[in-house]
């Protein structure tokens, strides 16, 4: 037998061994942000289809008319036309350049 000690090889040291991605927290903050935002949409094309659009009205034509003649009926009463009557001249006179006399 010879005089040299055997030697063994030597095993995986703690500071060599690998451990899974999930133990790792930087691994978390690069998969995680992508991850919420699929979730995110998921959940807002869940909403988009589970739900139904609040479109206009039906009758939406027949109610503007009405609102347009409450308008027009109350701009016609003759304090509010005459307290209109600056700001409308300003607005044409801003608008045109001309500047209107009063008739």
């Amino acid at each position: 037998m010879s005089d040299t000690p055997t030697q063994s090889k030597p095993g995986p040291s703690k500071a060599l061994e690998s451990k899974a991605w999930w133990h790792y927290g930087h691994a978390w903050l690069v998969f995680g942000g992508p991850a919420a935002v699929v979730v995110a949409c998921m959940i807002t094309v869940y909403i988009a289809v589970s739900r139904q659009d609040p479109v206009v009205e039906q009758d939406y034509y027949r109610k503007g008319i009405e609102i347009n003649q409450t308008l027009k009926e109350e701009a016609e009463t003759p304090a509010e036309k005459n307290a209109l009557e600056p700001a409308m001249r300003a607005r044409n006179h801003a608008a045109t350049g001309v500047n209107q006399e009063e008739k």
